[in-house]
């Protein structure tokens, strides 16, 4: 399974755009062969996928935060005709569907508190995602290696990364990966 995290990012960082300029920027000026789409909606979605082809890198679309396809079977079904091949979603309802789609899919979870932690762990030996986004970047590492222990699923960790020293904090935790919009912080 680690294998899914390095074909999606094989360096540390992947690259999360919010905006066009930031997906214009991490298509045309990072090495990274991914980036995570965190804006958009079904009319403009096709183009962004275009363009992404065009550099060579794939983009992992973020299902929560795209307007305009519904948050359920056949919006994901939907994105699987348009071309997506790679999914983020904190729907766990949806991952199977996303992955009978063909996709590869990440689980976003949010780690508050070690309450959160046991359902996430629950939530994703239910789902069987590809892959697990821990938000926020900053938990300690021992929840990272806890939750890969629970699930053997590789880890990205994401959010509240504003410097290199808490890329290096989240992957000497256990990450695999680190996704932040700081466009500092993509090389």
């Amino acid at each position: 399974m680690a294998d899914i995290i390095a074909k999606l990012c094989p360096g540390p960082v992947v690259p999360a755009a919010r905006t066009p300029a930031d997906l214009t920027h991490a298509l045309a000026h990072t090495s990274a062969p991914a980036v995570i789409l965190l804006f958009g909606d079904i009319n403009t979605l096709p183009g962004l996928l275009a363009e992404a082809k065009r550099h060579g890198k794939r983009l992992i679309v973020h299902l929560d935060l795209l307007d305009g396809v519904g948050k359920d079977r056949a919006g994901v079904k939907c994105l699987a005709r348009l071309g997506v091949a790679a999914l983020i979603t904190t729907k766990q309802q949806l991952v199977k569907t996303a992955r009978d789609e063909g996709m590869i899919v990440v689980q976003r979870l949010f780690i508050m508190d070690t309450e959160a932690l046991r359902t996430a762990v629950k939530v994703v030996n239910h789902a069987k995602p590809d892959a697990v986004e821990i938000l926020p970047a900053s938990v300690p590492g021992w929840v990272f290696t806890e939750i890969t222990r629970q699930t053997g699923l590789p880890l990205l960790a994401g959010g509240l990364a504003a410097t290199r020293a808490d890329i290096d904090s989240a992957l000497a935790g256990g990450a695999a990966a680190v996704s932040t919009s700081n466009r500092d912080l993509w090389q």
